[in-house]
């Protein structure tokens, strides 16, 4: 079934859409070519707002709208990074003693690659891996060397 264009006293065919509101994108309206030109020269989806919603539109439109958060500087994103990154919440390496003695368990090949790689010796308290990860971090990390 051909759509028909719903500019008033318009017969055409309606191939393209156009929004009936501008917060809702699944209610539209059907036009012909010349009808949606004429719509979209026309629409201003700001009508109708002060200057600090726009402003505050725009500033929200860079990330989205999703929420944000400030960092306040590199030092406090880091910071953040690290706390989530790597919490201990279920205190699994502080009372796990593969990090706290030497003379227990044996680390896999894999675990020695990654204290290798991180510059540790194998036993390395969780307290010195943090400290050597976060160093880390704050020297690779793409948002710091870009």
């Amino acid at each position: 079934m051909e759509n028909i264009c719903e500019w008033k006293n318009c017969n055409e065919s309606g191939k393209f859409k156009a929004p009936l509101e501008k917060d809702n994108s699944r209610s539209y309206k059907w036009l012909c070519e010349e009808h949606i030109k004429s719509f979209n020269k026309n629409w201003n989806y700001f009508d109708g707002m002060s200057q600090k919603e726009i402003e505050n539109f725009v500033k929200s439109d860079l990330t989205w709208h999703r929420p944000t958060q400030k960092f306040g500087s590199s030092d406090n994103f880091f910071n953040i990074l690290w706390n989530n990154a790597l919490s201990d919440k279920f205190n699994l390496f502080k009372e796990n003693k593969i990090f706290n003695s030497s003379n227990n368990k044996k680390l896999s090949e894999k675990d020695k690659d990654a204290f290798r790689i991180m510059g540790l010796k194998f036993d390395a308290d969780w307290s010195s891996i943090q400290k050597k990860f976060k160093t880390l971090v704050k020297k690779f990390h793409p948002d710091r060397n870009s």
